[in-house]
């Protein structure tokens, strides 16, 4: 029987059933709320459904989040099926493109990637992209953009400047050496205001230790209770074309477990520092604009989206201007139209949202020559079935996946309180051996009873 063609989009992504990453749900979901075209989303974290072999889609969108550093989240079946959608036009979002190039590069040419959406400036895309694939089109988008959620979780959470009891509150995170100096910037401009904390006289609340992350709403009410957070710009200053460079500091790190950045730096890394930079505007400047919460940085060009003493206090990578970013901070005036001129640019603005990024991406989808369209009542329920079958796969696997937690949690607490109960219901117990092994009675005292 021959497939049948539904014009309509094929959007796959990972998300695992146990965790909850919104970053990628509103990414994710941004095509489906906003898309002028229909739009079937599946899981690959839901198995691949055989179902799917019936069906052939004009435009198939792989989304970021299959593609981890050395594993993809593409089963073979998954991938059969797009080697075999011969007529389908491709398109490929990536993020964290500065390493395992070969396995991306290969990926790209073995299943006929048509486009690439990437983080990568344009005047880089000769050296990474089409000096290494066939991808004929190159698109440049954003790590992620400002969300509804979003701007409703810092109406809820953003307090009064007078009320925010912290002064600069910041969390990051320590890199491998082989992402570049660039990466290391993150814990270092936090690690600077640390060591000058009791000459400030400020109240800070900076870490860079995992352990004191902040996630989900947590980290609104946190921003939302800061005059002021820090940034530098999102990525690394170095890309590893070849895979040498991660070769290279696998060894180092082997030899060596206790080498520092500059001596790694001496040996590998000096000769790769900015010559292919993926550096680009996070997603945390739209949350600080969305929260009304001044943004600290060091000197960057931010997707040329921010501007120094428009949209932030610009902080110089040498701290030479240390003094003076601090004293704009503490000049009520200059902080409060910094932060006016963030939040009706980055946020009141609209031009970063997620309605933004799909109406450009309907509009590129249009001038590919991809046949889609809003579908037709008979292939919209042919479309409905199959998205409403993905969704209970999905949700079966969740009750699973809750079944068996609940089962390793009961045990755990049997366990524990099996100590405390009665002689005489003990050793009633003691004669029924699978309860036995629930309460983790001894293999040789169940041979004896």
């Amino acid at each position: 029987m021959n497939p049948k063609s539904l014009e309509a989009i094929l959007l796959i992504y990972h998300h695992p059933v146990s965790k909850n990453a919104p970053t990628i749900s509103e990414h994710v979901n941004s095509f489906r709320q906003y898309s002028q075209f229909s739009v079937i989303s599946l899981n690959t974290e839901y198995g691949f459904d055989r179902r799917l072999l019936g069906l052939r889609f004009p435009l198939i969108v792989l989304h970021y989040s299959l593609f981890g550093s050395a594993t993809y989240m593409l089963s073979e079946p998954w991938r059969q099926y797009l080697a075999e959608a011969t007529e389908s036009y491709k398109v490929a979002f990536f993020q964290d493109e500065y390493y395992f190039c070969p396995q991306r590069f290969a990926f790209i040419d073995r299943y006929g990637i048509d486009a690439v959406f990437t983080l990568y400036d344009p005047k880089y895309w000769d050296q990474v992209y089409r000096r290494h694939t066939k991808a004929r089109q190159l698109v440049h988008t954003l790590t992620g953009y400002m969300s509804d959620d979003a701007i409703q979780l810092a109406q809820k959470y953003a307090q009064p400047a007078a009320s925010r009891r912290i002064d600069i509150g910041y969390r990051a995170r320590k890199l491998p050496f082989y992402m570049g100096r660039g990466a290391q910037e993150k814990w270092e401009i936090g690690h600077e205001f640390s060591s000058r904390q009791k000459a400030l006289g400020l109240n800070l609340d900076i870490s860079w230790r995992e352990q004191d992350r902040i996630y989900g709403e947590r980290w609104y009410k946190f921003l939302g209770s800061c005059k002021a957070t820090l940034g530098v710009e999102s990525g690394v200053s170095i890309t590893d074309l070849d895979g040498t460079i991660y070769q290279r500091y696998q060894q180092l790190i082997a030899e060596n477990p206790d080498i520092s950045f500059e001596e790694m730096s001496a040996e590998v890394l000096a000769d790769y520092e900015e010559k292919i930079p993926l550096r680009v505007i996070s997603p945390r400047c739209f949350e600080a604009a969305a929260m009304r919460t001044c943004q600290i940085m060091f000197e960057g060009d931010y997707n040329g989206i921010m501007q120094p003493m428009v949209h932030y206090i610009p902080l110089k990578k040498d701290y030479s201007n240390f003094d003076a970013a601090l004293q704009a901070f503490q000049n009520p005036r200059v902080r409060e139209e910094i932060v006016d001129n963030a939040y009706q640019d980055l946020v009141a603005s609209r031009r970063y949202s997620y309605q933004q990024f799909i109406k450009e991406f309907d509009q590129f989808v249009i001038d590919a020559g991809c046949e889609v369209r809003m579908l037709d009542e008979s292939s919209a329920r042919i479309l409905q079935t199959a998205q409403k079958n993905h969704v209970w796969r999905g949700r079966r696997r969740w009750v699973l996946y809750v079944a068996v937690a609940a089962c390793v949690w009961a045990w755990r607490v049997m366990f524990f309180f099996s100590w405390l109960l009665p002689e005489g219901l003990r050793e009633w117990l003691k004669k029924r051996r699978w309860i036995q092994r629930i309460l983790g009675v001894p293999a040789n005292e169940r041979a004896r009873s």
